[in-house]
């Protein structure tokens, strides 16, 4: 690659605008640089020394070398310059100042992405059972090894043994080694690394949809957890019907990993929200208390409030007052997002002046107390 073709990552300026500017719109359309653990797609532009350059307009060149590069040897055989590929940021500021990526760690997401999107879709996949052991079969699909427990089989498959004798059963499971099952995904989790499969379908459509015709939107249930994944959880409501708990609608509270609040078999008590084509949604937080209906009880404008780091976004930071009511500490206050997020870290209390309060929109906008850095 020739010195005149090298563009390295080029760190953005940062502009400060008052809350309301006109021109705010037009910086909130400015694209985000890519940080680590994103998924990113460029074009090839040069290949040479176990080294893979890969155009990132607008945010400069990315780069594959070292082990990734081994790992990743079998695809890059066959790519070219010009050839769109997709990648996983290891390093925003890489070697050199050039943005490090991963394409096996991508392909790792990616399988993943897919995984939980055949949860949603209920995809069918025929695959030849490798393993048996008393709870059930291993299975491989895209290379990653599953389970599936012997209460997931079809009922033409289950092992049906007198008094539950556990050596019966595993021999029984046996005889399905080798034999493909059709079978579909109700759990995925990339961070442990388990993926769960059911032979069992619901048996037919028309089965499910009287399952569902028993229930109406406003009704509450019992349920228990059979699925978590990262947009949120499965809930069987009764045998053969399962409805999707989404992330926003599990806690008033922020929630962003579902794995931490729930796991497979909890009791849980639901409410429905919609019924569309077949699928059933549901809501936990719905029958608990909206905190924002009761927030103007507690709190107004110009009020000083004591509250949480919980989470950055390109707007700055947000941080939490009480449980489920939360407010926006705006980026423009402090110098840059490095010098907010030195100032503000995630998890410490800090004091706030509640500056803009609309409970009925569930809108807040909090000017930091404290002494900034």
């Amino acid at each position: 690659m020739s010195e005149e073709t090298k563009v390295k990552a080029i760190p953005l300026p940062t502009i400060h605008l008052p809350e309301g500017h006109p021109m705010q719109g037009l910086l909130d359309s400015i694209p985000t640089p890519p940080s680590t653990g994103d998924l990113v797609e460029g074009t090839i532009i040069a290949m040479n020394r176990g080294r893979v350059y890969i155009e990132l307009a607008p945010f400069g060149t990315g780069l594959i070398y070292g082990r990734e590069y081994l790992n990743a040897a079998d695809v890059l055989r066959k790519a070219n310059p010009g050839d769109s590929i997709s990648a996983k940021v290891i390093d925003p500021a890489g070697r050199e100042g050039y943005i490090e990526l991963s394409l096996k760690e991508a392909r790792q997401a990616a399988i993943w992405g897919e995984a939980e999107t055949a949860i949603l879709s209920q995809t069918p996949y025929s695959l030849q059972v490798e393993e048996a052991n008393k709870g059930g079969l291993i299975l491989t699909w895209q290379g990653i090894q599953g389970f599936l427990p012997a209460s997931q089989l079809a009922k033409e498959h289950y092992p049906r043994v007198p008094e539950g004798d556990k050596d019966k059963i595993l021999g029984e499971l046996m005889n399905l080694v080798g034999h493909p099952l059709s079978v579909r995904i109700i759990t995925a989790d990339a961070k442990e690394g388990k993926l769960i499969f059911s032979e069992r379908t619901g048996n037919e459509a028309e089965e499910k949809a009287s399952l569902i015709d028993k229930y109406q939107v406003g009704d509450s249930a019992d349920g228990e957890v059979t699925g978590v994944v990262d947009f949120g959880v499965f809930v069987k409501l009764e045998p053969g019907l399962e409805g999707l708990v989404h992330i926003s609608e599990l806690d008033w509270g922020l929630v962003e990993d579902p794995h931490a609040l729930f796991k497979v078999g909890d009791k849980v008590k639901v409410k429905v929200i919609e019924i569309k084509e077949g699928k059933i949604s549901l809501s936990i937080k719905a029958l608990k208390e909206n905190p924002w209906h009761t927030a103007a009880a507690r709190y107004k404008k110009d009020m000083e409030v004591p509250g949480v780091i919980i989470k950055y976004n390109k707007h700055g930071a947000l941080a939490s007052i009480e449980e489920g009511v939360a407010g926006l500490v705006h980026v423009s206050e402090f110098e840059s997002p490095a010098a907010l997020r030195e100032a503000l870290e995630l998890g410490k209390t800090y004091p706030f002046t509640i500056s803009l309060f609309e409970p009925k929109e569930q809108r807040m906008t909090l000017t930091f107390s404290g002494k900034k850095k």
